[in-house]
């Protein structure tokens, strides 16, 4: 289970779900960039709901890159 840690920066956070992904992907796993924003969005902290929300109402979320 991967989450933020309450004082852990974006840029850290980030970089560990690209790792992953990269990862993940060495192993034949089809990920698509959706995929990685969708979890990001819902593993940050309550700090960051309102950035959540303006992705969200802006319907960016299919075209939106880390």
């Amino acid at each position: 289970m991967l989450q933020t840690g309450d004082y852990e920066k974006i840029a850290v956070y980030v970089s560990k779900i690209q790792n992953l992904v990269c990862l993940m992907k060495n192993c034949g796993e089809t990920i698509i960039e959706k995929m990685v924003i969708e979890k990001v969005m819902r593993t940050l902290t309550p700090h960051f709901d309102h950035v959540i929300v303006a992705i969200q109402e802006s319907r960016n979320v299919p075209t939106t890159k880390i």
